[in-house]
């Protein structure tokens, strides 16, 4: 089957026009298409392995490998299908959290290609991040496996860029929690989120505490004003506005700042330095 799913990555690259997912459609072309160095980075892989991939000499891409992929490319609902199975998956089914990002969400997330944006599931487990978003908030393919869940990053792992109290930090914790348990409900048969909370209920007396306690409402969604400190250009308010995806429970979330005020010239200036940072 590797040969095949390599066969179908590259058809399905060659068929996607560079201005459809965001991209530059500038500059001669040697083949239709997608470049490889370009889908590799929609992915968030190496070109060396997706060269791997294509060639049928990388045989056993996981299920996020596979997702990215099909993210990347846009698939279709049953295109994406075919390609799990074309690596030896399962299409994930309505009984585990989607991760699914949709041509028509991913065209709105093109569109908002200067805003710093992140894209949650319904764990807080992170899908995807865009160049602005790790400008502002540090490079996301660093984080570690852990600290790419939302609720791990802030339970036990390292935190954020975003400056909060104790109090505040404490009252996220909570609403994460509460967020959590609802999603557990939900997907009673995701075996990726029964281990999360295993994992939590080991690593953190503070989880297990809250999971055991009557329920508390769920995190709220809509605008939040927050704080970031930036490396390089210091602290920035901004608001910051969650989008919730119809049918998936998938969190877009956007920062923003006033127009017209310090906080937006050193937005966009930390977004500057980091794009540039993150090219070179």
């Amino acid at each position: 089957m590797s040969s095949e799913f390599g066969a179908a990555v590259r058809g399905w690259r060659e068929r996607v026009a560079p201005e459809a997912v965001g991209l530059p459609a500038g500059g001669r072309r040697r083949a239709p298409g997608l470049r490889r160095e370009e889908l590799a980075g929609l992915a968030g892989i190496s070109m060396d392995y997706l060269t791997r991939l294509e060639q049928g000499r990388a045989t056993t891409p996981s299920a996020q490998v596979v997702e990215a992929l099909a993210r990347g490319l846009r698939l279709s609902d049953p295109e994406r299908d075919l390609l799990h199975e074309l690596a030896g998956l399962s299409a994930p089914g309505p009984d585990v959290v989607p991760t699914r990002i949709t041509p028509g969400v991913m065209r709105l997330l093109d569109r908002l290609a200067g805003v710093p944006l992140v894209v949650y599931d319904a764990a807080w487990n992170l899908v995807v991040a865009n160049a602005p978003y790790d400008a502002l908030m540090g490079a996301t393919a660093e984080l570690s496996a852990d600290d790419r869940n939302g609720v791990w990053r802030n339970v036990v792992g390292g935190g954020s860029r975003a400056v909060l109290t104790a109090e505040e930090h404490d009252a996220q914790v909570v609403g994460l929690v509460a967020d959590l348990r609802t999603t557990a409900a939900r997907y009673p048969a995701d075996a990726g989120v029964r281990r999360l909370v295993a994992r939590l209920r080991a690593a953190s007396p503070r989880f297990a505490e809250l999971w055991e306690a009557p329920p508390a409402p769920p995190a709220t969604e809509g605008s939040r004003h927050k704080v970031v400190d930036h490396p390089a250009v210091g602290r920035i308010e901004l608001e910051c506005d969650t989008l919730v995806v119809a049918g998936s429970n998938l969190r877009i979330m956007a920062y923003t700042a006033e127009p017209g005020t310090q906080d937006a010239e050193r937005l966009q200036l930390a977004i500057v330095l980091g794009t540039q940072s993150l090219v070179g």
